[in-house]
């Protein structure tokens, strides 16, 4: 029998050709989904699977089915038919290999199914209005009255976010803007922006040999986003971030993780949006003070399943940029500011890749989704020397450039970009900015290179007056370690496990549990891994019922853990781990910066290991 993570090859054939996609048994047929579409460069997955030629035994796009519960085995062919006789590729729609206007088939909009985020339907069905006061000095009728000066205004209204100072208007703000006119919007397309020659054409030979008006992208000016997708970042309490930083105050080196959180109406804006982040999860990565490399994370569908269970999902990305200034006070180095950069060209690409690969669903975009949600956060120092943060997010110019390969940093300047010329094997459409000069008039300038400010669109960073706490904060408590961390006192083994557990009374088990990186340790257990039996315990985490909680660690598979446990006592870690933890760091007798056991040299003030 054929191992269920073990990879298979499927055949899906369609209109355009067969594919051979690489996949396994375990997969979720919405993944497999995503694999079709990125196997046939489509923009969406605006079509259907079928097991059977002529639309027989559908395979539905589901996030809890596997392949497996398909029957669908090694070497199967799978049938693919585009919905409505359409695929969408890009700003233009093909169908029967003829290229047409967007702006002509808008109608068919409604026809793509497409399941929008909860706050998305919710700011939707908001009146949106800015209500106002009755002016004493301006209105002249009673109380239950309006008058121009105090009739409600829309949420675009360019006076109120100018006296506000607001930057930008909400996403949905803009939307009722569009639909504002007198068609109400009914020729208003939100189109994705493409930087890849239109397929289909037959007038001509491929590129490099050929192009045509009707299939050749667009140039693209770009412009500073007047709205955003998201208005705020919030985070839930600030232990979230000090248990985030706790890496870079003990080794010096940078970390980068991921934000799970919830999409949430920001009241504080017209038809706003904020990211409400709950925690922090690191993936596996390698990290020195000047650069962080990610790994292959085998873990994250589980994270992403346990988040999904609790109401979570992934709404950012955070990392450090903070160099010590004087240990002693506990300061860092400002350097990111106005005169410099905020974010650099190649952090501003990776934002673009993670917008890109969180999409945002959307009803009105012909291609069923349109820029992202996907937050930025970077930890820096701040202009008194202090650890602060920063949110941001990237145009969607910025995301279209990054998706088609258009853009990459330049190798000695970080708050440039430079977008590529064309190759042989890629077309890319010129791409300008506008900028003035010595005296004052507008100019046209071809982006190489281009000021990522351009691309940028920074949001608003805070913590509530009143912490909010998705999981427990257990004061007093050593706290569970946080995963992928290689360091003394910070690695997720049993014996850290069992540690940890034994803080607790058997009452307050909901407490032990209710912690992100508890929860993802245990489902993941090489010895006796629990996702299969948790969704009691998440329940219980999700509405904070402590009786529930109690039940299922009566359970028999967490009985099993406690009885290996309780057979494994209190022993200190295996002989190599302790040679290798106890070498892992040594501290410089000069400024005290905790450096790398293959480091002669201090990283901070270059002094050589022992000097005095």
């Amino acid at each position: 029998m054929r191992n269920m993570t073990e990879k298979m090859i499927i055949r899906v054939q369609s209109p355009d050709g067969t594919k051979r996609i690489e996949t396994s048994a375990k997969d979720s047929t919405s993944k497999f989904y995503e694999n079709v579409r990125d196997a046939f460069s489509l923009a969406s997955v605006n079509f259907a699977l079928f097991k059977k030629p002529n639309k027989i035994e559908e395979i539905i796009s589901s996030r809890s089915k596997t392949l497996h519960s398909y029957g669908i085995k090694h070497g199967d062919m799978i049938f693919l038919n585009p919905l409505n006789g359409t695929i969408f590729q890009g700003n233009a729609i093909v169908t029967n290999s003829s290229v047409t206007s967007v702006n002509t088939l808008h109608s068919n909009v409604s026809n793509v199914s497409v399941i929008e985020d909860d706050v998305d339907v919710y700011l939707q069905k908001q009146d949106g209005k800015i209500e106002r006061g009755r002016d004493d000095r301006l209105c002249q009728h009673n109380q239950k009255s309006k008058c121009v000066h105090c009739a409600p205004l829309e949420p675009y209204d360019e006076e109120y976010l100018r006296e506000h100072n607001f930057k930008h208007m909400s996403f949905h703000a803009n939307l009722r803007k569009l639909k504002g006119g007198a068609d109400r919007g009914k020729f208003a397309a939100l189109e994705n922006i493409s930087c890849k020659i239109k397929s289909g054409c037959q007038d001509h030979l491929p590129w490099p040999r050929g192009i045509c008006s009707k299939c050749q992208p667009n140039a693209v000016t770009l412009n500073r986003q007047l709205y955003r997708h998201v208005d705020n970042i919030v985070l839930e309490n600030p232990q979230i971030a000090e248990r985030f930083l706790d890496y870079w105050r003990t080794t010096g080196h940078q970390r980068i993780g991921y934000a799970f959180g919830r999409y949430e109406p920001h009241k504080d804006v017209p038809l706003g949006i904020k990211a409400t982040i709950a925690a922090i999860y690191e993936p596996p990565q390698e990290s020195s003070r000047d650069l962080v490399k990610l790994l292959p994370d085998e873990k994250k569908d589980v994270v992403d399943e346990i988040a999904r269970y609790l109401g979570l999902q992934r709404v950012g990305w955070i990392f450090t940029d903070l160099i010590a200034d004087d240990l002693t006070k506990g300061t860092v180095k400002h350097f990111r500011n106005m005169n410099f950069h905020f974010l650099s060209a190649q952090e501003c690409i990776m934002a673009g890749y993670l917008q890109n690969q969180h999409p945002n669903p959307c009803k009105l975009a012909p291609d069923g989704y349109f820029g992202s949600k996907f937050v930025t956060v970077c930890v820096t120092g701040d202009s008194t020397n202090q650890i602060h943060m920063e949110g941001y997010q990237v145009s969607n110019q910025c995301m279209a450039l990054v998706r088609d390969n258009c853009l990459v940093p330049t190798k000695d300047a970080p708050e440039l970009g430079f977008i590529c010329e064309s190759t042989n094997e890629q077309y890319v459409p010129d791409v300008f900015f506008k900028e003035k000069d010595n005296y004052g008039n507008e100019v046209i300038q071809l982006a190489r290179p281009l000021p990522i400010e351009y691309l940028l669109v920074d949001v608003p960073l805070s913590t509530p007056m009143e912490p909010m706490f998705t999981f427990t904060l257990n004061t007093g408590i050593k706290p569970f370690p946080v995963e992928n961390r290689l360091l003394n006192g910070h690695l997720q083994e049993f014996h850290a496990l069992s540690e940890y557990t034994r803080q607790f009374t058997p009452e307050c088990f909901l407490d032990a549990a209710s912690d992100f990186h508890f929860l993802i340790y245990i489902a993941t257990m090489d010895s006796l891994p629990l996702k299969d039996y948790m969704g009691p315990l998440l329940d219980a985490i999700k509405n904070k019922d402590n009786g529930l909680a109690n039940v299922w660690a009566r359970s028999e598979q967490w009985q099993t853990v406690e009885q290996l446990m309780a057979a494994q006592g209190s022993p200190s870690p295996s002989t190599s781990q302790t040679a290798f933890l106890g070498a892992s760091l040594w501290t410089c007798n000069h400024c005290t910066f905790l450096n790398q056991p293959t480091h002669t040299l201090c990283e901070m003030c270059g002094l050589p290991r022992n000097a005095s």
